[in-house]
């Protein structure tokens, strides 16, 4: 089969086409015949790759369906409709737990289908699983164009908290406020907290959301209300270190946090693709919500997405059609 490898080269995540045997599921295990796939930042940098070893088939997230099933799966079967976090999607098929496997509902297509899992799982756990996001309350999602900052925003929507969101772009941010972002405040620089406090009435947001990395670490800080919650997800500014007020953190009781899969447990994957099936997915089947594709590419033509992404240029997802 087809399948795009990510491979370290010179320090830098290189992709390389390659030929190679389809995989075979195991038990508990799904092979899907891949129609779309989705990009993530975080394996098309030199960390993704170093998780996964020197090189891998890259691709963890795809729409599809059900080609074969290995021992013990018995909630789908083949020919289901499904998407997913999985394994190796840059390829014509892949493997996929069945803990992660979701029934792809008709109203979405491939693409959108394939835009769901990791960003939304990811914003799960930020938002709701660690962050406690409530009806009525604030989030504050710094580069919110992003895919996971996107997913962000309409789960929100979804609890029935209110949204605050900073991008360098204003074509960005209408683009944002017509999916449901509340306040769009446009700056790439470390001086939001005033806006974000006039936005709520002086008391600040209640989760905030880094998707940017150290150079607005301390400025989220300040944009968080009494008991605030800061989750740390993203280094699109390369800056993995920042200077923290601990006597602010103190005072306030302020959580802050990490979201990763790095080193996530199969149990603790299963246990947020549990909670997102239960509580999210829903408002995407009604249609309430929808996943937000940036642009589609061609499977042969990788390359360029990866390249739009890592121009920044993109909103919501980009996706490649396999």
């Amino acid at each position: 089969m087809k399948s795009y490898w990510l491979v370290t080269k010179d320090n830098k995540a290189t992709l390389e086409k390659r030929e190679v045997p389809v995989p075979q599921p195991k038990r508990g295990e799904l092979l899907i015949k891949v129609r779309a796939s989705a990009l993530n930042r975080g394996e098309l940098i030199v960390g993704g790759v170093v998780h996964g070893g020197p090189e891998k088939i890259g691709g963890n997230e795809a729409s599809g369906v059900v080609h074969a099933l290995g021992e013990g799966v018995t909630g789908f079967k083949v020919g289901d409709r499904i998407m997913g976090r999985c394994r190796g999607a840059f390829a014509e098929f892949a493997i996929m737990e069945e803990a992660q496997a979701m029934r792809a509902t008709e109203r979405l297509t491939w693409e959108q289908a394939a835009a769901a899992p990791l960003s939304f799982i990811t914003a799960y756990e930020m938002v709701v699983q660690y962050g406690k996001l409530k009806a009525g309350e604030w989030l504050l999602v710094t580069g919110a164009s992003s895919g996971a900052g996107v997913c962000s925003i309409q789960i929100a929507q979804v609890l029935g908290a209110k949204t605050i969101g900073t991008s360098g772009s204003a074509e960005k941010l209408e683009k944002l406020k017509s999916i449901g972002l509340d306040v769009g405040i446009q700056t790439r620089a470390p001086d939001f907290s005033e806006k974000v406090r006039q936005a709520t009435g002086g008391k600040g947001a209640n989760l905030a959301v880094n998707l940017v990395g150290g150079s607005v670490f301390a400025e989220c800080m300040k944009s968080l209300a009494n008991q605030g919650r800061l989750a740390i997800v993203g280094y699109v500014d390369g800056q993995h270190h920042a200077e923290i007020d601990l006597s602010a953190v103190h005072s306030n009781r302020f959580e802050i946090f990490g979201v990763s899969n790095a080193k996530l447990t199969p149990p603790e994957k299963a246990a947020a693709a549990a909670g997102f099936k239960r509580d999210i997915l829903p408002a995407i089947e009604s249609g309430r919500i929808t996943p937000l594709v940036d642009s589609v590419f061609a499977f042969e033509d990788l390359p360029a997405a990866k390249a739009r992404m890592e121009s920044n240029a993109m909103t919501g997802k980009i996706v490649i059609k396999i």
